[in-house]
């Protein structure tokens, strides 16, 4: 990638803007090959999700991710370039990609500022074929057209663009210079600012469905509690979907507000395909994270509620920590996390017993997984290592996760797949996008899921989903 030190928010011009641009497509012209431009500049600090907001259109792809803990958030929309791998080699047909992209890139301002570059957002199935007519392929990677970031206070916008031989730069540098002035001029001032007691009033849940319901989901649990003992697999996680009907259509962005403000500790996620569907939630789980070389995941696994009092969520986060059954379910996830993350040469570290990771109405055992990145290795490479995890699939993956389609009745879609972001060095993040729910107009998907484990109790499995089904119903109005 080229790296040039032109800076919007000095006293560059419009017109020296579209000559440089005319530049880019001569060069474009030259090598026979499109040339992805990527303008960072510093600005005032903004709401990533706000300015999300303020420019939705449903006919638009998005993605946002915030962890307000971390005090990070990106958001971008629109499409500069987009991808759509499947089948069994979409990770490395997408690290294939946006290593060319990446060769053929101009990225523009300081090289210093947290997010400067263009930026690959990827959302991926649970599974790596989809059935005719869903909301998302198996793989979805695009650059934004715009994007605006926040890192411990520092906000940047990035203008992005595809330039190729045949290419209007003239409209492009329009485009790209309208959007640097907004950015630098953004403010508020018209919002209409409504009471939460009248948006209250508006709303109302029409409708509640699940196909199978609970009695199916229990004896889902029942055969595969059958399928353990006959030794078909150590763990399988089966899942539950419910749709909610709504007097109007949601809007995933407002959702999303509430969940950034409610879960702090998680990740707080939309992404959206341009059609009108937005795959929301607030995950709790990341996947893995490289930075600067380093790799960390998550063993999340086990699952009990908050208490009413200090004592009562004491007891019962005691009561998780000794549970045979929950340990030996998280301890599946951690051997097979540092087991995979072996096979490709690195080192992993982690504690010897795991702690709680308390959130507002549920903890978890937990343990960080970290290591050196081995040469050669990128971020997607262990984000087809690691997915799924035991946490969402089972274990072994294969034996457990081809059984899943036959226990439940519907297609997961991105429901536990890995959602994130890469950089222009091949690093960034990725989500497990659990605690999750496919917004369509009017309509609401909702999906919860528990490990199921020698020991499990169905009865108790369906009590663990309707307290994750709750958590996410009280978000959604």
């Amino acid at each position: 990638m080229e790296t040039l030190p032109l800076d919007l928010s000095q006293s560059v011009s419009e017109s020296a803007l579209e000559t440089f641009l005319e530049g880019c497509r001569l060069k474009a012209e030259s090598v026979d090959h499109g040339q992805l431009i990527s303008i960072s500049v510093a600005s005032e600090l903004l709401d990533p999700l706000a300015v999300l907001e303020s420019i939705y259109e449903s006919s638009e792809p998005h993605f946002y991710v915030e962890r307000p803990l971390e005090s990070v958030a990106l958001a971008g929309a629109e499409v500069a370039l987009r991808y759509s791998p499947e089948g069994s080699s979409r990770f490395a047909d997408s690290t294939a990609f946006i290593k060319d992209t990446i060769a053929n890139a101009i990225a523009v301002g300081d090289d210093s500022l947290p997010f400067f570059g263009p930026h690959f957002f990827c959302g991926f199935s649970f599974f790596d074929q989809t059935t005719e007519g869903e909301s998302f392929p198996p793989g979805t990677i695009f650059v934004p057209s715009w994007q605006v970031s926040v890192q411990k206070g520092v906000c940047v916008a990035n203008a992005n663009a595809w330039v190729q031989s045949d290419s209007d730069v003239s409209q492009i540098a329009k485009r790209i210079w309208n959007a640097n002035t907004k950015f630098k001029a953004f403010d508020y001032a018209s919002v209409e600012v409504r009471s939460e007691e009248s948006t209250r009033q508006e709303w109302a849940i029409e409708d509640v469905s699940e196909v199978g319901g609970k009695t199916q989901f229990g004896e889902s649990v029942t055969q595969a509690l059958e399928d353990i003992d006959a030794g078909a697999f150590e763990k399988i996680v089966l899942a539950r979907e419910q749709k909610l009907v709504a007097n109007q259509a949601f809007h995933p962005l407002e959702i999303l507000n509430v969940l950034r403000d409610r879960y702090p500790d998680c990740y707080s996620f939309s992404f959206a395909n341009g059609k009108g569907q937005s795959f929301i939630g607030a995950s709790p789980e990341r996947l893995v994270k490289v930075s600067n070389g380093e790799l960390a995941t998550d063993a999340l696994a086990g699952s009990a509620r908050r208490g009413l009092s200090a004592r009562e969520d004491a007891s019962l986060g005691a009561g998780l920590l000794n549970s045979e059954k929950d340990r030996h379910e998280q301890k599946v996830v951690l051997d097979s996390i540092c087991r995979r993350l072996e096979a490709l040469g690195v080192q992993v570290h982690t504690d010897a017993s795991p702690s709680l990771k308390c959130l507002s109405n549920v903890q978890h055992l937990y343990n960080e997984v970290r290591g050196q990145l081995t040469e050669g290795l990128s971020l997607l490479d262990l984000v087809e290592q690691l997915h799924p995890s035991p946490a969402v699939g089972g274990s072994p993956r294969k034996e457990s996760c081809d059984r899943i389609p036959q226990y439940e009745p519907f297609s997961r879609g991105l429901y536990a797949g890995p959602i994130g972001w890469v950089n222009s060095d091949l690093e960034g993040e990725f989500i497990v996008a659990i605690r999750s729910a496919l917004i369509d107009g009017d309509s609401a998907y909702l999906y919860a899921g528990v490990g199921i484990v020698k020991g499990s109790v169905p009865a108790i499995e369906v009590q663990e989903t309707d307290l994750k089904f709750k958590a996410l119903l009280e978000n959604l109005v």
